[in-house]
């Protein structure tokens, strides 16, 4: 039955047409709340970015922004330690000046030197010029045929404006700071006072993502081959306006990236190995479904968000819900005090030996419930209840991806501030170069000196420097990033 809510109301005339009102308005009202649920989608139940959050977003406009009362003033906290700068040594330094003290107190007492100093440093910047290599290629004629012969150029990098380094500089611009072309070309004006064109920052990306292919291509070779935890995960991307989806696996300090047009499990493959016997940490997505569910370990901030979702709902929903979120909490308050070393690995496994039925026994209630969407999601999260509680027994395993999602923020923040790429070659050079800065960030390298290693063994024929660290700890990945 349909309404015309434009015309006055019309009352049914029969007991079978109040029936049809009835059910008429009980749809309705489930429309209703479905509508609501859209409307209340927030970063805390949800995959969106907390930038898009609706309420506040509505808040800014209004000039009504709510301010927390308990929100923690901004600069260091009480109890923090403090972090000082060491001193360089003064073997290092450049210049020293001894200031020696007044002659006279304020109490017109003498002041004698002791020859002790405070010292204290300033850093300064000198003013940058570019170095200029002219080559002169001398000129000779043959004496039997008269062809001209010119000097040979040393080696590739004579055939282009910009050296390795200055090529490396471009890469890590707009790769690792997500500079565009047109500031870079502004910044080689000021900075270097030097004057080029996007055309040349065209090129110079090209020649670094060649430059790039053989230590990428080693690194995707190596984590393919290594059984240890991986984190993985995908966000939008778009060449030429077309939808793409950037991956990343993270895993042994290495921060792998690939851009293709599917978000599906061929891909997952490609980036994985068909063969992957690690331990693969991700969210519920079912393109990573191929993977055992005794190898996976699904992320817990996900699965917070999805219970959150569920408790906003009403009836049994939000009683569901609620206790979802009580026991992940206290999940995550023992989880941590294990992290500081404030409780033992054995402590946490005997106190999930008990929370673990009651979180399955709540989920089970869940697929009883009468809301459709509480009623499956609980289903679909006791499909994969064994790739719940592989960070418990497992050691080295994290119950969150969140290495995976900040390794990948590079790529969200670079897309917000930019039209994507526009050509194959624009997608294959950020695929590169992201993986680059990722896990030199991972390694706390520097990524500058990476590239421009990069660029001249690539010019020169020599042998590439590789991402693969000497000793590629994970807790030492986590702490860096």
């Amino acid at each position: 039955m349909k309404f015309d809510f434009a015309k006055q109301p019309t009352l049914p005339t029969s007991l079978k047409g109040s029936h049809e009102v009835i059910i008429s308005l009980w749809e309705i009202c489930a429309e209703i709340d479905v509508l609501k649920e859209k409307l209340n989608i927030t970063s805390k139940n949800s995959s969106m970015p907390p930038s898009k959050d609706f309420k506040k977003i509505i808040e800014k406009s209004n000039g009504k922004r709510r301010r927390n009362k308990k929100k923690r003033k901004q600069g260091g906290q009480p109890g923090h330690t403090k972090h000082k700068r060491v001193l360089v040594p003064e073997s290092e330094v450049d210049h020293v000046e001894k200031l020696p003290p007044k002659k006279q107190c304020e109490c017109h007492g003498l002041v004698i030197p002791n020859g002790n100093y405070l010292r204290q440093q300033q850093f300064e910047l000198p003013p940058i010029t570019p170095i200029v290599t002219e080559y002169q290629r001398q000129e000779g004629t043959c004496c039997n045929c008269g062809k001209r012969h010119f000097g040979k150029l040393p080696n590739k990098a004579a055939h282009f404006i910009l050296g390795p380094r200055a090529i490396a500089m471009v890469a890590t611009l707009t790769g690792c700071y997500r500079t565009s072309k047109r500031n870079v070309v502004a910044l080689f004006q000021d900075i270097y006072r030097f004057k080029i064109s996007t055309g040349t920052i065209c090129k110079a990306e090209r020649i670094a993502s060649a430059a790039l292919k053989n230590p990428v291509e080693e690194a995707k070779k190596y984590i393919k081959n290594k059984k240890t935890e991986v984190h993985a995960d995908e966000t939008g991307h778009k060449e030429k306006g077309k939808r793409m989806w950037a991956w990343v696996a993270v895993a042994c300090c290495l921060s792998i990236f690939i851009i293709r047009p599917s978000r599906g499990s061929i891909v997952a493959k490609e980036l994985l190995g068909e063969d992957f016997s690690g331990t693969l940490i991700t969210d519920r997505w079912s393109a990573y479904s191929w993977v055992s569910e005794l190898l996976r370990q699904l992320c817990w901030s996900h699965l917070l968000r999805d219970f959150e979702k569920i408790s906003e709902r009403k009836g049994t929903s939000e009683k569901i819900g609620k206790k979802l979120i009580r026991l992940t909490e206290q999940m995550f308050k023992y989880w941590h005090q294990v992290k500081r070393n404030e409780k033992t690995k054995a402590q946490f496994q005997k106190y999930m030996a008990k929370k673990i039925p009651e979180f399955e026994k709540i989920l089970k209630n869940g697929t009883r419930c009468k809301h459709k969407k509480t009623k499956g999601m609980c289903k679909e999260i006791l499909k994969l209840k064994n790739a719940l509680w592989t960070f418990v027994h497992k050691e080295g395993v994290e119950p969150t991806n969140n290495l995976a999602e900040r390794t990948i923020r590079t790529h969200v923040i670079w897309t917000k501030t930019s039209f994507g790429t526009q050509s194959k070659a624009g997608t294959l050079y950020m695929e590169r170069v992201l993986t680059v800065v990722g896990s030199c960030k991972l390694q706390q390298r520097n990524v500058l000196e990476f590239m421009t290693s990069a660029v001249d063994s690539y010019y020169e024929n020599n042998e590439y420097p590789s991402l693969i660290p000497m000793n590629s700890e994970d807790s030492k990945c986590r702490k860096a990033a």
